[in-house]
C-alpha cells in the first residue's frame, strides 16, 4: 500500500510593526482606564482624556477642533493617536501624516495639507441604482459587415437573455458589454448584474439551479435572483471628499459616485483647483440637504507638527474654521524652540501662540521602569520571542537608563543572535548585543570627547 504524506508548507510570517500591539485605549464603559489593556501601558491621564475626545467625536461635537499630544520622545504619542483610530473603527475616516510630507518639489505645502484635510472628511451616500440582474440564458453577438470594407465583420450589438424568479428578459446591449463578458469569462448559467447608468458588469457566481442540472462542480454557487430582472437597488457608499475631488479632476465613464470610484486611475501628484473643490462642496451640500448623503467628520493626525512652518499654521487656522473641517490631532516632542519659517520667533512646541490657543493639550509622561518591563513583555509575546526573565529585567533597566525605543530595538538583534547560538535570549547574548550597538547617549559622549576623530 502506498504511503501518502502531507507536505507542510511554511506560512509567510506576519509583518509586525512598532504599534502592532495597539488595539484601543483600554477604557471601560465609564471611561476609566483599565490597567494593561488593549496593548497600552501607563499614561492613564492621557488615555482618559483621549477617551473623552473619542466620545465627543462619535457624538459629532468635536468638528473643527485641534488636539495636541505633547511629551518627551518615546512616551506613546503616536500610539495614543493610533488607539483613537482603533476606537473610532472603520466608519470614521482617519488620515495619518507626518509634517515633513508637506515639503514637496511637485506641489505646494498648502495643497498637501488640504488634500489630507479632505481625506479625513467622509461622505456616506445613499444611491438607488437601476440594474439588470439574473441568470444568463443566452449570449448572442449580432455581427454586421465592416463599414470600412474588407472581409471582416464587427459586432453591432449583443442580445443577452437574463432569467430571474419572476420572469425572463431579453436585452439589446452595447458591444462593449460583450468585451466585459469575455474578460470575466461569463458563460450560460452564470449570475450577473449590469448597472444601467454606467454599463458596468459583474459576475456574481454560478447559478445553483443550473449547476445542479448541468455542472459537476463550480467555483461558487449563488441562488437565482429573486423578483424581476430589472430592479432598483439601494446602495450605500462611504467615500472621502478627496476621492470626489480626484474623480472629478479626472472624469471617466459614468457620472454616479460608484462609477467614479471604480474608475480612479493611479494617483499622481497633481494640484486640484480651488474652483473645483468649491463646486464639489456645493454638490455635497445639496446632497446633504436632500437627505441623500451624510457628512462624517473624521480625524487628521499630524505627527512631528513642529516641522510645519508659519505658512502652514496660518493655513490650518483658517481651515479649522470651515464648516466641514475634521478633527485635527497633532503630536510634538519639542519644548520652546524656533518656529520654522521664522528667524527669531520662539514658541512652545514650535507652534505659534495664536494657533496653540486653538488646541486642547494632552500631556504624556516618561515611562517608569515597571511600565517599560510590561511593554517589553507585550512585545516579546507579539514577536513570539523566547527570553529569560533575567534578560528581560536587564533589558528593562537598559530602557530606563536610555530610552524605551532603544530597548525595543535590541529585541530583534538579540533574537537573531539567539538563533545563531541555538538558544533563547540570555543575559550573555544581551551583553554582546549591547557591545555591538550604541544608544544615542553613548554616541553623544563619544562625540564630546577631546580625542574624537569626527569632523567638526
Amino acid at each position: 500500500m502506498f504511503k501518502v504524506d502531507n507536505i507542510k508548507t511554511n506560512d509567510k510570517q506576519q509583518r509586525i510593526s512598532v504599534h502592532s500591539h495597539i488595539k484601543g485605549l483600554g477604557l471601560n464603559a465609564e471611561g476609566n482606564v483599565v490597567q494593561d489593556s488593549c496593548g497600552l501601558i501607563g499614561q492613564q491621564q492621557a488615555r482618559k482624556a483621549a477617551g473623552v475626545v473619542v466620545d465627543l467625536i462619535k457624538m459629532k461635537k468635536m468638528a473643527g477642533r485641534a488636539i495636541l499630544f505633547v511629551g518627551p520622545p518615546g512616551t506613546g504619542k503616536t500610539a495614543l493617536a493610533l488607539a483613537i483610530s482603533q476606537e473610532l473603527g472603520d466608519q470614521i475616516p482617519f488620515c495619518p501624516m507626518v509634517a515633513g510630507e508637506v515639503y514637496s518639489a511637485e506641489v505646494k505645502k498648502t495643497e498637501i495639507l488640504m488634500e489630507n484635510f479632505r481625506r479625513a472628511i467622509g461622505l456616506r451616500i445613499k444611491e438607488t441604482k437601476e440594474v439588470y440582474e439574473g441568470e444568463v440564458c443566452e449570449i448572442t453577438p449580432i455581427e454586421v459587415d465592416n463599414p470600412l470594407g474588407g472581409y471582416g465583420k464587427q459586432i453591432h450589438h449583443l442580445l443577452l437573455t437574463l432569467k430571474a424568479t419572476k420572469g425572463t428578459k431579453q436585452l439589446k446591449l452595447d458591444p462593449s458589454i460583450y468585451e466585459s463578458l469575455q474578460k470575466q469569462k461569463v458563460e450560460i448559467g452564470d449570475v450577473i448584474y449590469i448597472e444601467v447608468n454606467s454599463g458596468s458588469l459583474k459576475r456574481i457566481g454560478r447559478s445553483d439551479a443550473y449547476a445542479t442540472e448541468f455542472d459537476l462542480e463550480a467555483d461558487e454557487y449563488v441562488p437565482l435572483p429573486k423578483g424581476d430582472v430589472f430592479k432598483r437597488k439601494a446602495v450605500v457608499q462611504d467615500i472621502t471628499l478627496h476621492d470626489l475631488d480626484y474623480a472629478n479632476a479626472h472624469p471617466q465613464g459614468g457620472h454616479d459616485v460608484l462609477s467614479m470610484m471604480s474608475q480612479l486611475m493611479k494617483q499622481k501628484k497633481t494640484e486640484i483647483t480651488e474652483k473645483l473643490r468649491h463646486e464639489i462642496n456645493k454638490k455635497v451640500d445639496k446632497l446633504i440637504e436632500s437627505g441623500q448623503a451624510e457628512l462624517i467628520t473624521g480625524v487628521l493626525f499630524i505627527d512631528e507638527v513642529h516641522m510645519l512652518d508659519l505658512e502652514c499654521f496660518t493655513f490650518l487656522s483658517k481651515a479649522l474654521e470651515s464648516n466641514i473641517a475634521p478633527i485635527v490631532v497633532m503630536a510634538s516632542n519639542r519644548g520652546n524652540c524656533l518656529i520654522r519659517g521664522s528667524e527669531d520667533v520662539y514658541a512652545p512646541h514650535g507652534i505659534p501662540l495664536d494657533f496653540l490657543d486653538r488646541t486642547i493639550i494632552i500631556k504624556t509622561v516618561p515611562y517608569t521602569r515597571e511600565e517599560i518591563l510590561k511593554i517589553l513583555r507585550i512585545r516579546v509575546r507579539i514577536e513570539s520571542l523566547d527570553i529569560e526573565e533575567a534578560a528581560l529585567l536587564q533589558l528593562a533597566m537598559i530602557g530606563a537608563r536610555t530610552t524605551l525605543r532603544y530597548a525595543l530595538q535590541l529585541l530583534s538583534p538579540c533574537s537573531q543572535l539567539a538563533k545563531v547560538y541555538y538558544s533563547n535570549i540570555t543575559t550573555k547574548i544581551l551583553d554582546e548585543v549591547s557591545e555591538l550597538f550604541s544608544d544615542c547617549r553613548q554616541s553623544a559622549i563619544i562625540l564630546n570627547q577631546e580625542n574624537s576623530h569626527y569632523l567638526k
